[in-house]
């Protein structure tokens, strides 16, 4: 047998590889935090921002601390090619983009001084990185994460399914064609539209929303069982199930029945704090030292917002117009532009977000049933696009036309025999 890799990647300098967020790294120097606390060298942490021309790292125990960049290196060496791979896809193709959009609260009319600049886009791959070994890149993403393009099959492919995102990219004021190639994804853009968003905008919102409600009310939960951690005597895991099965307002069938429901949410409350890297252990004794560790805490229940949420509403708005009119608006304005910048910042409790996609339901549900949009997508249109970007990317390479996908295209990835042991 034989194992097909790319070269390159064998040897790589783990100093300089991008580090993305969610990256797990380990400490090359000891530090200090602000409140006099020794941070040793060879500390594992995981990326949480870049910032400064260094990274934020989540440390257990301890919370955010900054590093420079020559400070960390990858934990892990799959992680150093992962991050290697994505750079040099990065370099390489990103002049073969041929259209990007400016996206999110900018385009939503909801940004403000604090708004990331959002950027999505399509690129097309040369002729030769689709006929060799290695799988070529469906995605290019930059690496702190607020630019993506996506492969032109699959931005088809995403947008048939009415993905909203995708969606979004192809229709939004501005969207900037910067080949040939992406004026033809925007002159076929209407071939993608059915009542299919009906789902993807409007149900998706309606699932999420419930989703977040849902997760409140874990958190309040967690806020209570951390407090009963730090108590003297320390209460066990039984004890700390007795409490919670009694506040719990799920109903069980019988009392072990609430008694197991209590330790199972224990449990995945504990695998969801070593999950972000903020336990020692997967397991309940190691909830207990984190709790009265005094380190740093996830988000109270009082401080719990959905930072999507405000989008989420906006989905349903935009599924509603666009289903009984046939043409979206993205940006809001009025008062549903008021009520969402509220909820952006924090001003309106989830529940009330909830009551108010609950009431833009109905409004939802008339507008698919008096739709304009077709049932389904123009599929053979769509194939007649992919068709037409295929054989004019050909041409391109064949003809050794200018540019990033002919004369000047990036070479392929080459492959390298190994036999396996």
């Amino acid at each position: 047998m034989s194992d097909s890799r790319i070269r390159g990647l064998e040897e790589v300098d783990r100093l300089s590889v991008p580090l993305p967020h969610g990256t797990e790294v380990t400490t090359r120097v000891e530090r200090l935090t602000t409140g006099g606390r020794r941070i040793p060298q060879g500390v594992v942490g995981r990326v949480v921002r870049a910032r400064d021309g260094g990274l934020d790292i989540q440390i257990v125990g301890v919370g955010e601390v900054w590093f420079a960049r020559e400070e960390l290196v990858p934990r892990r060496p799959g992680q150093v090619q992962f991050a290697r791979r994505r750079e040099a896809a990065w370099q390489a193709l990103g002049p073969c983009v041929v259209l990007e959009t400016r996206v999110g609260s900018h385009a939503w009319g909801l940004a403000n001084a604090q708004s990331d600049v959002d950027v999505r886009g399509v690129f097309a791959l040369p002729l030769p990185w689709t006929l060799g070994l290695v799988d070529p890149p469906m995605d290019l993403v930059s690496a702190d994460g607020s630019t993506t393009y996506w492969e032109v099959r699959k931005t088809v492919e995403q947008a048939l399914r009415a993905d909203p995102n995708t969606l979004e990219t192809l229709f939004v004021p501005g969207a900037k064609p910067l080949d040939e190639l992406g004026e033809w994804l925007l002159a076929e853009r209407e071939a993608f539209v059915s009542q299919a968003i009906f789902g993807s905008f409007g149900r998706y919102a309606m699932s999420q929303l419930d989703k977040l409600t849902r997760s409140q009310r874990l958190a309040e939960h967690r806020d209570l069982l951390l407090e009963w951690l730090c108590e003297d005597p320390t209460p066990d895991l039984d004890e700390v199930a007795q409490r919670l099965a009694a506040v719990s307002p799920r109903q069980s069938p019988t009392e072990q029945d609430a008694l197991l429901a209590a330790k199972t949410y224990v449990k995945q409350l504990y695998r969801s704090l070593w999950d972000q890297g903020l336990l020692t252990a997967n397991d309940f004794a190691a909830l207990t030292t984190y709790a009265r560790g005094g380190g740093q805490r996830p988000p109270s229940a009082r401080e719990l917002r959905p930072k999507n949420a405000y989008n989420l509403l906006r989905l349903i708005a935009t599924a509603t117009g666009w289903l009984r009119h046939g043409e979206p608006v993205f940006e809001a304005t009025g008062g549903l532009k008021a009520r969402l910048l509220d909820i952006k910042a924090g001003q309106v409790p989830l529940e009330e977000v909830l009551r108010d996609a609950e009431a833009m339901a109905p409004e939802l549900e008339a507008a698919r049933r008096e739709s304009r949009l077709p049932e389904h997508p123009d599929y053979p249109r769509a194939d007649r696009l992919l068709r037409r970007v295929g054989e004019e990317v050909a041409r391109r390479w064949v003809l050794k036309v200018p540019g990033a996908l002919g004369r000047e295209a990036p070479a392929a990835p080459e492959t390298e025999w190994r036999d396996s042991e």
